[in-house]
């Protein structure tokens, strides 16, 4: 028992000294906070449905220390989302620019929904037109009442 107690004593002070803190990403806070900020509006080239900031490829670890030397080199973080833009287009971006070759990717959806929209109330309007029941002149009137009529019911 005392040897159990003596193993379980040294793994827990092995693991504990093995399992520090975690290093810092960057030196500077506040490169790393502007990182942050930036990468989160950045999709992940090759996840496509995760941001920069959330994506563990290599490819987004490369783009996000590239934006750290950017960050580094003193450009703002316009030039940064320009760089990555016209190296990458606009592709890269959660929200990109709303201009003529992005118009269908912006208002596509509403044209899609207005068109189904219009296309469900011409179906309804012409269901509603071909559900009234026909008018019967005298002699059809009165064949199916005398058809009425004839039918015994079963007892």
């Amino acid at each position: 028992m005392k040897y159990l107690l003596a193993l379980v004593m040294a793994l827990q002070l092995s693991v504990s000294s093995v399992a520090g803190e975690a290093p810092a990403l960057a030196e500077d806070p506040v490169i790393e906070q502007r990182l942050i900020v930036i990468s989160e509006e950045l999709r992940c080239l090759v996840c496509q449905n995760e941001s920069l900031a959330g994506s563990r490829a290599d490819l987004a670890m490369d783009l996000r220390r590239e934006i750290r030397t950017l960050i580094k080199d003193g450009k703002s973080d316009s030039e940064i989302r320009d760089y990555l833009v016209s190296r990458y287009g606009d592709f890269v971006l959660y929200r990109p620019v709303v201009k003529p070759l992005t118009w269908m990717l912006w208002f596509g959806p509403f044209l899609l929904l207005i068109g189904a929209l219009f296309g469900l109330v011409r179906m309804v309007r012409r269901s509603a037109a071909n559900t009234q029941t026909p008018s019967l002149d005298a002699a059809q009137r009165a064949k199916a009442q005398s058809l009425l009529q004839d039918t015994e019911l079963p007892s």
